[in-house]
């Protein structure tokens, strides 16, 4: 079974933001496929002049115009609102819409190994590990992925039956989505401007793994919160990594240079040495994931592990970005407790001297939720900058600010300094930082520039 994709007859579909980094991979999917496919986005950007070279058709911004009754379905994302001009003319001519998870989800009913990564961390970084080993198998997969990868790109078109997709849990998005298999890699409480509590977060995962076809199969880390709230009852196989009982472990793990070398053992008695060009044991748990379901697939543990030496990583998923006057640059997208955590330990593992973290807090919500948690994150650094909250969606909350985590991180008893702009935070770090310093940019806004800034 090859390529099957049916929209219910439509043919002639145009995406409202379809400059977005999975919009857009869904419109050349689409597009290839044989689709008519236009598009429309509030700005110009390297991607949606790509589209255009392609041949979709893209305007920038949204016009009642770019609507007509000659089009079949419009698709836009969660964050249009009703108001929009196109999403109301298209209302207003009776046209089918759906928002961009429902289409993935009609997309993936035409693929016959539908593989979706889900996981409140490391969904971006498992999907590009497990993307590089299939192709490398030869398995040509279709790929969609919240973030760049390999190229610069964040997706890739295949030819054969395997569709291997991020799955994001915010607004239960990934309950559009029947894979045949059905990845969960951690789960942690985030999206609380969504979701109620921990319990309802662990329901939304044990929907999505209830999800999975008949005949399918969950690859799971053994005992995370609701495991055994998930897993019971599955009407799927169940392979389970991560645990002292696993079918898929890791020993033997020696951490140095930026690297992680171990051993992954399966129950069958199978030992693969694996030397991963990336550091941090976050990295080790997604690569360990990426293994089982490379072979739960049929791939040859040879070419897995040839596949994990070359990888590349992620972009801004500690990425390398480059040094300034002897201090290194890294960028990374950490902007959860746990995340913050794993990416300074892995930090703190490969750099001896001085870390100095440059902050951007990601959403009002997410800040006061876990203030307290976010204050203590940052043990592994020695000098934390704080710039302003990154609103995201959110309209601005005066009731919380990066400048009160500052004062309690100083509290704590670390070294802690808030700016008010990006700007403030570069001019402090031209003039403060030292060769052997390494400075890591993190959040999951805009804070990448004072980078490349430094860089230029």
């Amino acid at each position: 079974m090859g390529r099957q994709i049916n929209l219910g007859g439509a043919k002639r579909v145009h995406f409202i933001g379809i400059g977005g980094i999975s919009m857009s991979g869904l419109a050349e999917i689409l597009f290839k496929d044989g689709f008519v496919v236009s598009g429309s986005d509030r700005t110009a950007t390297p991607t949606t002049a790509h589209l255009k070279d392609v041949g979709i058709n893209v305007v920038i911004g949204a016009d009642a115009n770019n609507i007509t009754s000659a089009i079949d379905l419009v698709v836009y994302t969660a964050a249009i609102k009703a108001e929009n001009p196109e999403l109301s003319m298209a209302r207003s001519l009776n046209i089918p819409t759906m928002v961009r998870a429902e289409l993935l989800g009609a997309i993936l009913k035409g693929y016959e190994y539908a593989v979706c990564v889900a996981g409140t961390h490391g969904k971006t970084s498992t999907t590009a590990l497990l993307t590089g080993i299939t192709q490398a198998a030869g398995l040509d997969p279709t790929v969609n992925i919240g973030g760049y990868i390999g190229g610069g790109t964040n997706y890739y078109i295949g030819s054969s039956p395997y569709f291997i997709l991020e799955a994001c849990e915010y607004s239960n998005s990934f309950h559009h989505w029947h894979p045949h298999i059905g990845v969960i890699l951690n789960i942690d409480a985030d999206h609380m401007d969504f979701y109620e509590n921990m319990d309802a977060i662990i329901g939304s995962f044990a929907t999505f793994a209830k999800n999975i076809r008949p005949g399918g199969m969950l690859v799971i880390q053994e005992g995370i919160p609701g495991f055994d709230e998930i897993v019971a009852g599955l009407k799927c196989k169940v392979i389970t990594f991560g645990g002292e009982s696993s079918r898929y472990q890791a020993k033997n793990i020696v951490s140095s240079d930026g690297t992680s070398i171990f051993d992954i053992t399966e129950d069958k008695g199978i030992l693969t040495r694996i030397n991963l060009p990336l550091p941090g044991e976050y990295n080790i748990m997604n690569t360990l994931a990426a293994y089982a379901v490379a072979r739960e697939l049929g791939i040859e543990p040879e070419i897995i592990a040839r596949a994990l030496s070359q990888t590349e990583g992620v972009k801004r998923r500690f990425e390398h970005k480059g040094n300034f006057r002897g201090a290194n640059i890294i960028d990374d997208y950490a902007h959860h407790p746990t995340e913050i955590k794993a990416s300074l330990a892995a930090a703190r593992s490969t750099h001896p001297g001085r870390i100095v973290c440059l902050f951007q807090p990601h959403t009002y919500t997410r800040t006061k939720t876990f203030f307290e948690d976010f204050a203590n994150s940052f043990t592994d650094a020695d000098i934390i900058i704080f710039v302003p909250i990154y609103a995201a969606r959110e309209p601005f909350d005066p009731t919380i600010s990066s400048s009160q985590l500052s004062r309690r991180v100083a509290e704590i008893g670390q070294l802690s300094i808030s700016y008010d702009s990006l700007k403030e935070a570069e001019e402090f770090l031209r003039g403060k930082l030292l060769p052997d310093d390494l400075l890591i940019t993190m959040g999951a806004g805009d804070v990448y520039l004072v980078g490349e800034r430094l860089l230029e």
